[in-house]
């Protein structure tokens, strides 16, 4: 990670309401490549909401978002709707909380990976299946079960999956809405074994959303928290959770501590 380097994400004065209630108000901030940022918070912090508006998926009442794309800095507030779908299925990949949201449930695990390269333009059967099973192998997943429907995955299983088929086309910037939550403390330990190895094999840049702390420590160089839609404290991860500032993040990490 650098921070020398023009940031591969800016985002500027970020708001999104729904009617009188705020999701965000005001947020700002950079990445810059092969940075990971955590956004913490309760339940109703907004962090969802933030993540949601800075990948795109959801339109923001106002602000600005920045990508560094390979064809130069874009606006995703502002560009066509096209143009980000485009961008979200070459350059950016979104893992959800629910796997069943990233995947296909009536393909096959491998079918899930290869649909995503064919979306950008794969049309080798023979290349997508192999670069299926590199990817099923890399998070994982026994090659044997590559022809298998996610349905008869494992929770754990198809959340692994839908990191392989969000990484296959490695993209430059990945979201993640809370990617270990509902799982059992095990299968939890696996899937942030995977990321953690994954995100430093492809010096992957991650924005990723949880309520853990934990898994904020293990993943994250930077931390942003989150109080009733805005960043109330930001700081590199162990700094921010070692000695917070903010009477808020004060009682989530106590809170932690008394657990």
């Amino acid at each position: 990670m650098t921070t020398e380097s023009p940031p591969l994400l800016a985002v500027r004065n970020l708001s999104k309401y729904y009617g009188r209630y705020v999701g965000c108000r005001d947020v700002a901030f950079d990445l810059h490549p092969g940075e990971v940022l955590a956004v913490v918070g309760e339940s109703g912090s907004g962090k969802s909401t933030l993540l949601g508006c800075v990948a795109g998926l959801t339109a923001p009442s106002s602000g600005r978002v920045i990508f560094d794309s390979t064809e130069g800095p874009l606006d995703l507030c502002r560009c066509s709707e096209v143009r980000r779908r485009q961008i979200l299925r070459s350059e950016m990949g979104v893992v959800h909380q629910n796997p069943r949201d990233g995947l296909r449930l009536n393909i096959s695990a491998g079918g899930n990976i290869g649909e995503r390269l064919m979306a950008n333009g794969g049309r080798h059967y023979g290349r997508i299946r192999e670069a299926a099973q590199r990817w099923i192998e890399r998070v994982e997943i026994d090659v044997g079960r590559m022809d298998d429907l996610p349905l008869t995955f494992s929770g754990g299983m198809q959340q692994r999956l839908q990191v392989a088929r969000s990484l296959v086309t490695r993209p430059r910037l990945v979201f993640m809405d809370e990617p270990t939550s509902g799982l059992d403390v095990s299968v939890q330990a696996r899937l942030l074994d995977v990321l953690r190895r994954l995100v430093s094999e492809l010096s992957l840049s991650l924005v990723f959303v949880t309520h853990d702390l934990g898994v904020a420590r293990l993943l994250a160089h930077r931390m942003m928290v989150m109080q009733r839609g805005r960043v109330i404290e930001t700081g590199l991860t162990d700094q921010v959770l070692d000695d917070p500032q903010h009477p808020y993040t004060q009682l989530l990490v106590s809170s932690i501590l008394r657990n």
